[in-house]
């Protein structure tokens, strides 16, 4: 059991018969009242975003979320299968499970799988990978009065925001927590 004063970032807890990961919390101490936690919640099996308000003190039970690290292999009918990298074993997830992670995955990427018992809640990406442009249309210069952006289509699907100066097949590092341009690889 743990204590809204217990609240850390990112932190799995069990609560109203779902598994939520702790996005954001606030202790709250009003001039006349009781203190409460306002917090965001991450719902770990729809992917749904709440934000949720408890009372200060109150107990609720941690969910002990365990990680496998394993190698993106293919897709198997709208299925994707990844590699347990230590034992070969292989396991399927469905492609609506992990729709936001598959936008920055490609084949043979080493990634984390989040597992509560036996039953898998998604993916966990590295906080950066490196992607190839594959379409993005030539940037003109002179025609911006600030830095300059433009739209770029990775090898996975995913476009992104870039600067004028990235071209096709440059390669890219892209922060996969906010699907954001960081650097030239």
């Amino acid at each position: 059991m743990i204590s809204t004063s217990e609240f850390k970032t990112g932190l799995t807890i069990e609560y109203d018969g779902s598994i939520w990961r702790i996005m954001d919390f606030q202790h709250v101490k009003p001039g006349k009242g009781a203190a409460f936690v306002r917090s965001k919640l991450k719902n770990l099996r729809t992917g749904a975003i709440q934000d949720k308000t408890f009372r200060a003190g109150e107990k609720m039970e941690t969910a002990h979320i365990e990680t496998k690290e394993m190698q993106y292999l293919y897709e198997n009918g709208g299925n994707h299968v990844f590699m347990d990298t230590q034992t070969y074993e292989q396991l399927e997830i469905p492609g609506e499970r992990i729709e936001d992670e598959l936008k920055f995955m490609k084949e043979n990427m080493e990634v984390e799988i989040m597992m509560y018992g036996h039953e898998v809640l998604g993916v966990e990406l590295p906080k950066k990978v490196e992607l190839k442009v594959v379409e993005t249309e030539p940037g003109i210069r002179g025609d911006t009065t600030g830095g300059g952006s433009k739209s770029a289509t990775l090898e996975t699907g995913a476009v992104v925001t870039v600067p004028l100066f990235v071209n096709v097949d440059d390669m890219l590092v892209i922060n996969t927590d906010e699907g954001s341009y960081v650097s030239r690889a």
